[in-house]
This record gives C-alpha cells, structure tokens and sequence, in this order.
C-alpha cells in the first residue's frame, strides 16, 4: 500500500528533481528516500522517475502520479484541518434550547461575551416550554438546552451551572412590602398571579411555597413574565419571578417591591441538558463557562 509519507517524499523529489536535496529537504538520509520511492514503484509497476548520477526526470506516467499524489496531500492536510477545528470550542453551529422563563433574561447577557471570546460562533435559539425542549434534545432536533431544574431529564446528562431564589413582586405600599423578606404564609394572603399550565416555574414555585394551585389566580393564564408584572402594575395582584428577571422587569420600575421570599433555597436551579454521547460536549462546556460568568457579573 502506498503510504503518505512515500507521497511526500515523491513530491520533494518533483520539487527539486534530485535525490540529496530531496532528502535534506525531508530531513531524511538519501538513501533512505531512495528506498522509499524504489518500493513505491515496485508496488505501483512502474517506475516515476529516471535517475542519472546527475538528475532526476519525472517520466510521463509520474507526472499524472504525482499530480494525483498533490491532490491526496491536500485531501489529508484538509482532513487535519477539519480534525484541529473540532477540537475547538464552537467551531460549528450549535442549536441551543431556552425557557420562556430563561431566555429573555439570560441571552442579553451572554451575547457580549460571545461575540468576544467565540466571534465564530453560530447559534440557532428555539424557545419553548420544558418538556418539548427535552423531547427535542432526545431527538436529536437540537444540541442542548437550558432548563430550570427540578424537571425529569430521564436519559440525558444535567450540567447544573447556576442557582437562584424567587422574589414576591407587589406594588409598592401593599402589605409586606416593608419587610426584607415575605413568608409563604404571607404571600397566600395576597392575590397571587403565576404562569399558566405546562409551565415549569409555576410548578417550581407552588413546590417552593407549599402552595397548593387553589391559592393562586390561574383564571387570567399569562404566558409570560413580563406579562405578569405588568397584571401587578394594572393592580390584579402580586407574583414571584425567579432572580435573573429581576433587574430587566424590576430595577427600573419605581411602583414595584421585590421581596426575597424567606423559604429554603436554592429556590431554582438552572442548567444545561444533552444527550450523554453528544460529540461536542467541549462547545457544551464553553456556553455554560460564559452563563456563568455572565450571571456572575451581573449580580456584582
């Protein structure tokens, strides 16, 4: 079989058409070479070169050889390459999933950081709600997702990378909102407004506050977070949202209070799901490092 290695030395050949500098220039003994390319002849039946004691001729048959061999180097350097780029965090375009009640807050702030240390990077983002999202990872229908947990992730690997608390959002003046923490018994005491069924913060909040869904205002079915602060502003109750909202809903309202709610926490924890034999788990790795220090830096 003819080898690489005999097709380089081959092409050095062509390039200098003498053996000695052939074999300086493959950092090889001349007569090293020379049984190289001899057995590269003999396997392939006919001879590429004419040798004299002076030159080196490449007969016609070698040239088409030869022109072949460039082609099959170049095919193998292309390989390398496509092998080198693999091993390279976000070298490839990733589809990652999000929550509703994840996306809005947490992209914004990684974005930056992306564009920064992965300018490459390519990332298609689908937003839905928790379990259609691990039924695409198990597909195959996308790479990764990032989910609130506790939620069933049967058969796929969890990479936890952040943890959070709730806050009870109400308007300013209400009941409680002096204090620096609110009890569950207290919140049962107002008029709470949560997400609609098939979201999984609500059921991570009625877990959280022992709240049983009877407790809360379900009839109005928001969708959304920002949909939620806004039925507080229009005085339809109060609610609980997860800690990343805070400063995008939050910080630049001056009729909202946001109270840490006094129960046992992490209240949510937040991490990436995938298939456990997902090939490119270094791409995986490197997104969650920037979640991190992004979340990080936000709470600063």
């Amino acid at each position: 079989m003819i080898t690489l290695r005999q097709i380089s030395y081959a092409l050095a050949a062509e390039k200098t058409l003498h053996f000695k500098n052939a074999a300086e220039l493959c950092n090889i003994s001349q007569s090293a070479l020379s049984t190289a390319l001899n057995e590269m002849e003999k396997q392939l039946g006919f001879q590429i070169f004419e040798r004299d004691n002076k030159k080196v001729l490449i007969t016609p048959i070698g040239r088409e050889v030869l022109e072949h061999s460039r082609d099959i180097l170049f095919r193998v350097e292309e390989l390398q390459h496509l092998a080198d780029r693999n091993k390279e965090a976000l070298s490839y375009p990733i589809t990652i999933g999000l929550i509703p009640t994840i996306a809005p807050f947490l992209l914004p702030k990684i974005f930056p950081l992306l564009e920064q240390d992965y300018p490459q990077a390519k990332l298609t983002i689908v937003e839905e709600r928790s379990a259609v999202l691990i039924d695409m990872v198990k597909k195959g229908d996308i790479d990764t997702a990032i989910l609130a947990l506790p939620f069933p992730c049967d058969g796929l690997l969890e990479m936890e990378f952040w943890q959070e608390d709730f806050y009870w959002i109400a308007l300013k003046g209400d009941k409680h909102t002096q204090q620096k923490v609110v009890s569950k018994e207290e919140i049962k005491q107002s008029k709470l407004l949560l997400l609609k069924d098939g979201h999984c913060l609500k059921d991570n909040i009625l877990e959280v506050c022992k709240l049983h869904e009877k407790a809360t205002n379900n009839a109005l079915g928001a969708t959304s977070l920002n949909t939620l602060i806004q039925m507080v502003l229009g005085k339809l109750g109060t609610t609980l949202i997860p800690e990343m909202a805070l400063a995008p809903l939050i910080a630049q309202n001056p009729l909202l209070s946001a109270i840490h709610i006094n129960e046992p926490g992490p209240h949510r924890r937040i991490a990436f799901v995938t298939r456990p034999n997902y090939t490119r788990m270094n791409s995986v790795e490197a997104l969650m490092k920037l979640c991190k220090t992004a979340l990080q830096e936000s709470t600063k």
